[in-house]
């Protein structure tokens, strides 16, 4: 991914990773369209980062997504990246039954949101100069969080989709990179670690993921240091010590 001269979209981009993805691609020069599904906010970051475009867009309507889709072809024709970033976290107890309705919302914003929005704006990147599919797992994704199980299963099969996305691309040959970006615990109010002595400065996190894609334009996954152990659990033979110790956390 080239890191200036591009225009691009992100989703879930009012707040946390993706507000500061937004902002830090906004001063290196792209083009940036925030969408989110509260105009309030949206209209609050317009006003106080002139140059920077919204979008209001709920992932988990798929009438928004086509909406959408339709108002950027028409009025950022030149789009040639696309960041799923929107998502939600929430604890679960899986005993209570009650507490279906909020794995459900998990599958329908984090999953489902980013399979449409790839569904509907691919077709808008293929045959673009430097085009990009960015996807927003989490370290999750490779040693579930089990207090989060729902939001922890699907970013493992958001790696698994992106992987998938990635292959079919290159065999069809469609000029289109896919990126994931793989989060360990960010200071954010994902899920209330926002002043959380175990979660990475948000600023931390940004500045150590560009660098990564600016030593590695072509990089697949771009994985600070502090999340390589859970990354990389699996590989290395630690998966039930990391496992154990997530669980206590």
């Amino acid at each position: 991914m080239k890191m200036t001269g591009n225009t691009i979209l992100i989703t879930g981009g009012t707040s946390g990773i993706g507000l500061g993805l937004a902002l830090r691609l906004h001063e290196a020069g792209n083009k940036v369209i925030v969408a989110g599904r509260r105009k309030e906010l949206l209209d609050g970051i317009t006003a106080e980062h002139p140059g920077i475009d919204a979008l209001v867009l709920d992932v988990a309507d798929p009438d928004s997504i086509a909406r959408a889709r339709e108002t950027v072809a028409a009025s950022h024709p030149g789009l040639n990246v696309l960041v799923n970033n929107a998502g939600i976290m929430l604890r679960e107890n899986l005993l209570d039954p009650a507490e279906l309705p909020a794995a459900e919302d998990h599958v329908t914003v984090n999953l489902l949101g980013t399979i449409r929005m790839t569904y509907a704006f691919l077709p808008l990147l293929v045959g673009k100069d430097d085009a990009v599919v960015m996807n927003v797992t989490s370290a999750l994704a490779f040693v579930p969080y089990p207090s989060t199980p729902t939001y922890s299963a699907t970013k493992a099969a958001l790696h698994s989709f992106s992987e998938s996305l990635r292959f079919q691309l290159a065999g069809a040959d469609a000029g289109v990179q896919v990126i994931e970006v793989v989060p360990p615990g960010v200071r954010t109010t994902l899920l209330g670690q926002q002043d959380s002595d175990q979660s990475m400065p948000l600023d931390d996190f940004l500045t150590e993921t560009f660098d990564l894609l600016r030593e590695k334009p072509d990089a697949k996954e771009l994985v600070v240091e502090r999340a390589g152990f859970i990354r990389d659990a699996q590989a290395n033979g630690s998966y039930d010590d990391v496992l154990a110790m997530i669980s206590g956390s």
